[in-house]
């Protein structure tokens, strides 16, 4: 796979439940060795960048802040550009709030202009939702920090956010403007960073439909890792396959390496 740059997935492919996957410590170092360039693209909202670089270097990888790009950085960018000075009622999981500077939020039985779903969590009670419910049909926007609709840790699959997102489009009529993947501007975001053009980057992922179809729709090639959230049925779609699928981040260098197209 002849390529000048990457975009890496966290969760799923770095790690699970913020372990180190077998092999992955080692695959980016690398990485590191061979000089290729690389952001880490993750839609995790438990974390803002500097928290994250430090639980990463904790667990053993060679990362900084500066490497990594999240949606919650996304969709702080978003809202200050669309909705300046506008009220935000905020749901998500973990404490992202460093991040959100120059964001106003509010309390959870405030009004708001815009209401941002992040990851889910034990707070997506259903008074919760049923108060977003109602911010929705009285005019508010709807922002998705991203679109994931589950997600794998150590104790299995769990339900997450983008399947809230889906629901409340789905009960109010309003459509979410989703900030981290699978929108096409997280991306371009990325690889402009980066200096490295869309035809001459790879998305490495375990989310076959925000990671790598994602991807490969405004020209990257995507390759679909058999960890994280990946099961079977992913290479069963009718909406298009990966560009190459591996057994883990641990076998990257080897197509890297081989040259292949």
């Amino acid at each position: 796979m002849d390529v000048d740059g990457l975009l890496l997935d966290i969760d799923g492919v770095l790690t699970v439940s913020w372990e180190p996957i077998d092999g992955a410590i080692d695959t980016l170092d690398r990485l590191h060795d061979r000089g290729l360039p690389f952001r880490l693209i993750t839609n995790t909202t438990t974390h803002t960048r500097d928290a994250l670089a430090g639980t990463l270097r904790t667990a053993g990888f060679t990362v900084d802040a500066d490497d990594i790009i999240t949606a919650v950085v996304a969709t702080a960018a978003y809202i200050r550009a669309t909705h300046p000075g506008a009220r935000v009622s905020l749901l998500s999981d973990g404490d992202a709030r460093e991040d959100l500077d120059g964001i106003t939020l509010v309390g959870p039985d405030d009004p708001a202009d815009v209401v941002v779903i992040g990851g889910a969590s034990d707070d997506f009670t259903y008074a919760t939702i049923n108060h977003i419910f109602r911010l929705l049909m009285n005019g508010a926007a709807l922002v998705g920090m991203h679109r994931n609709m589950f997600w794998r840790t150590n104790d299995g699959l769990e339900l997450d956010g983008g399947a809230y997102i889906a629901g409340l489009e789905e009960a109010t009529g309003v459509h979410a403007t989703i900030c981290g993947k699978p929108a096409p501007t997280y991306f371009h975001t990325a690889l402009e960073q980066l200096g490295v053009p869309v035809s001459r980057a790879a998305m490495v992922g375990d989310d076959v439909v925000n990671d790598v179809l994602a991807a490969q729709a405004i020209g990257m090639t995507g390759v679909l890792v058999r960890t994280g959230k990946f099961r079977e049925v992913d290479l069963q779609r009718d909406d298009g396959m990966p560009d190459k699928v591996i057994d883990s981040f641990a076998a990257l260098p080897s197509i890297l390496e081989s040259g292949e197209s």
